[in-house]
């Protein structure tokens, strides 16, 4: 994610990001996920289409994000609510080198598989502009609401959105 802010001051990188930490994109048309294959931190690969037929939570993070390590346990513990009921929540490290997501993730296990997006081909797929940015995808595969940013309550509204998409 750091690439993607490149060339920018950091003042007003931050402020960017701030900006938009807030800003929510729900209840519009759902549109194909776009589908993708990265490494886990397992050592396997993981395609997001094998995972057709589950709702599914992407969360894209990095070690450097404040409110990312915040945010980590809210999501293990709807991965651990909802999973018998095909919810699969994917944590995608955006960071070039995975070595201090690695770490982080000693610190502060989860329960959900992490990708490591080195390239950032995936987060520019889903257009991320901020850290952390949440996708919600259906049980068809399409993309059926957006989240910048994190906030404590935020997680009500994924439980919200999450028990919709699991009665789907």
């Amino acid at each position: 994610m750091r690439n993607l802010i490149a060339g920018c001051c950091k003042p007003l990188a931050t402020a960017c990001l701030l900006l938009l930490a807030c800003s929510v994109h729900a209840g519009t048309d759902p549109a194909p996920a776009p589908d993708f294959t990265l490494k886990s931190n397992s050592g396997t690969n993981l395609k997001l289409s094998e995972l057709r037929g589950e709702v599914v939570l992407i969360n894209f993070w990095a070690s450097w994000c404040g409110p990312c390590r915040q945010e980590m346990p809210v999501l293990s513990e709807l991965q651990n609510k909802y999973k018998d009921l095909g919810f699969t929540v994917l944590g995608v490290n955006v960071e070039e080198d995975s070595a201090p997501a690695r770490k982080l993730l000693r610190e502060l296990p989860v329960s959900f598989p992490v990708l490591f997006d080195t390239s950032n081909t995936v987060s520019r797929a889903y257009n991320v502009v901020a850290m952390p940015s949440t996708v919600l995808v259906d049980r068809d595969g399409n993309v059926r609401y957006r989240h910048n940013g994190y906030q404590a309550g935020a997680e009500t509204e994924y439980l919200e959105k999450v028990r919709s998409l699991v009665r789907e």
